[in-house]
């Protein structure tokens, strides 16, 4: 099994009495991509945020590569270089070229020299299929165009690994395609991928492993074929009965 990248050991995290996370523990190796399903509301966008110190835990650790992101030395600007999170919005600079809107992190974060990133940037785009659009501003763009920008700006950090929420659910039907066949390319590539997501086929199709949350419970995980062909919990059946 390779390295350990992300672990959580026993993580809750509450709102006031609420308490969205329930003592989830999940290990994320490199080169591996995890998918969490579970419905609206079950804890997913919560585990990842946590994950890159947007949110506080109340109980448990979260350790990137053995180190514990609680220690209160950590700087959180610095875990966030090794983690690229992408959101169900697309948050690009709207004032920006999709060029610059890429070039922000490495340049201003990074401190690497604008002509020395300006062609991984663009080698970038040429890879999604946007290089002709490089000098655009964000608002000419399709909304899967914007999602895959969006995850572009993120590999341009060269993070270890990404973190991804819901990317295509604010996404027109017609425009989720475009968007999960770059992630496909992402998980072919050994890109290391936590990925929370409504699309089952897709999450059957790329993930090595499939956790499903139910209420802040991690009630089961497994492969793919262990999860969608033969769930071990009633939960997970009744919730994969409603998606499928």
């Amino acid at each position: 099994m390779s390295e350990v990248v992300l672990e959580f050991d026993s993580v809750v995290k509450r709102f006031a009495e609420n308490e969205v996370l329930r003592g989830v523990s999940l290990q994320l190796h490199r080169h591996e991509v995890v998918c969490l399903i579970g419905a609206s509301g079950s804890g997913k966008s919560t585990l990842l945020r946590c994950a890159n110190l947007l949110e506080t835990i109340d109980a448990g650790t979260i350790s990137l590569f053995d180190q514990p992101l609680q220690d209160k030395r950590i700087d959180p600007d610095l875990v966030r270089r090794h983690i690229g999170m992408v959101f169900q919005s697309f948050n690009l600079f709207p004032h920006l070229s999709v060029l610059d809107n890429i070039l922000l992190g490495p340049v201003h974060a990074l401190k690497r020299k604008r002509e020395d990133v300006n062609e991984e940037a663009l080698e970038l785009l040429e890879r999604i299929g946007l290089r002709a659009r490089a000098n655009d501003f964000p608002d000419r763009l399709s909304g899967g165009q914007q999602q895959r920008v969006a995850i572009v700006r993120s590999l341009a950090m060269k993070p270890s690994l990404l973190l991804l929420d819901e990317v295509t659910s604010a996404l027109d039907p017609t425009l989720v395609g475009e968007v999960l066949d770059l992630l496909r390319d992402l998980a072919h590539s050994g890109t290391t991928m936590l990925i929370a997501t409504h699309e089952m086929n897709f999450a059957r199709d790329v993930a090595h492993q499939i956790a499903y949350l139910d209420a802040g419970v991690l009630v089961e995980k497994g492969t793919p074929a262990a999860i969608f062909n033969d769930p071990q919990h009633e939960s997970t059946r009744r919730f994969l009965a409603r998606v499928s």
